[in-house]
């Protein structure tokens, strides 16, 4: 844990401020210069490849549109994007909540759907934030504004581009278990970064090809540019999400929903049913496989867990539902009968 303190590579304004819009574009555009510093290379492939899927979302707009197309888009990208997102780069490359069987199985599940976000600029950043959530540091504090969370994975995600060779190394071990080929001390010295641009690219490169052959095979250029236009539809609105996941800076949590109670992270309905995404129980268990815990909490990433588990390709997951029953809703059922017994009595 001592080595999330200086990770991240600082902004010009620093962790321990609120910049204003100004400043936090300013960073953005700073951050994005390849042409000052070739370590800049991951935000600008980042943002890149998002803006790339801009291209096919046109396409399917003006020469493939239809609406039953747009509703298998915003299936494939809600339901399927988001889904696999928490699956594999929020429970599996963050957190370790379960165990691939071997390389091959963990291959085939990281590429189930169009590749979108590095690992490298989602998993090391999102230790700190459970590490420093909503204080100085985390690096996409929502109590710092919209802005900032939309803008993070350039301003504040990014490694720290000068550390030691044996900080270097323990950082690496965040990202071992991804199949991520990494950087040595030397590659990361010139490119600033634990993945190399080439690897980056051709991982990229080849899974884009894939998956627009399938999607072609399947059904022609209109169902290939729908679902690939609908990835950029996903790739911007997630970079929104942390914001509204932790009440926009407000704490909105409610009794017997959300039972976290060391930040002002909540469960939300829509990213809870299309991805499994119950933001405050996941705070509550960071690496459980499972984060749907009350009754109508679907969790499509644990059915998809569940599923490869049970066909070989997952050895082992962390399940804490019981444990939420007992130690979080069962006394709270306790407490809320008590008072409401009392009440009766008055």
């Amino acid at each position: 844990m001592s080595t999330l303190k200086n990770v991240l590579a600082r902004p010009r304004y620093g962790f321990d401020v609120f910049p204003s819009a100004r400043e936090i574009v300013s960073e953005f555009f700073f951050r994005l210069n390849v042409f000052r510093t070739r370590k800049n290379w991951l935000a600008a492939f980042s943002w890149t490849t998002t803006l790339l899927f801009a291209v096919p979302l046109v396409v399917f707009a003006t020469k493939y549109f239809s609406w039953k197309l747009v509703l298998v888009g915003f299936f494939y990208s809600m339901v399927g994007l988001g889904s696999h997102g928490t699956f594999y780069l929020h429970r599996y490359a963050t957190h370790r909540a379960f165990r691939f069987r071997n390389s091959v199985w963990r291959f085939i599940c990281k590429n189930l759907v169009i590749k979108i976000v590095p690992e490298e600029a989602y998993v090391i950043s999102h230790h700190v934030h459970h590490k420093y959530s909503e204080k100085a540091g985390d690096p996409y504090n929502a109590k710092a504004g919209w802005l900032y969370c939309f803008l993070a994975d350039v301003n504040h995600q990014g490694i720290a581009q000068d550390m030691s060779a044996p900080a270097y190394d323990r950082v690496k071990l965040l990202m071992n278990h991804c199949g991520v080929r990494l950087n040595s001390y030397a590659q990361y010295s010139e490119w600033g970064s634990l993945c190399h641009p080439g690897y980056a690219f051709l991982s990229y490169s080849l899974n884009w090809i894939f998956w627009y052959a399938a999607f072609y095979a399947i059904g022609g250029h209109a169902l290939a540019t729908a679902l690939f236009g609908s990835a950029f539809v996903w790739a911007i609105g997630v970079r929104t999400f942390n914001f509204a996941g932790h009440g926009g800076g407000k704490d909105l949590r409610r009794d017997g929903i959300d039972f976290h109670t060391k930040d002002q992270s909540i469960n939300q309905l829509w990213p809870g049913f299309v991805a499994g995404e119950w933001h405050n129980n996941h705070h509550l268990y960071p690496n459980g496989a499972r984060s749907g815990f009350l009754r109508y909490q679907l969790d499509l990433p644990w059915i998809l867990i569940r599923t490869v588990h049970a066909l070989g390709g997952i050895a082992s997951y962390r399940d804490y539902k019981a444990e939420f029953v007992e130690k979080q809703l069962l006394p709270y059922r306790a407490t809320e009968r008590a008072s409401e017994g009392a009440h009766e009595r008055q």
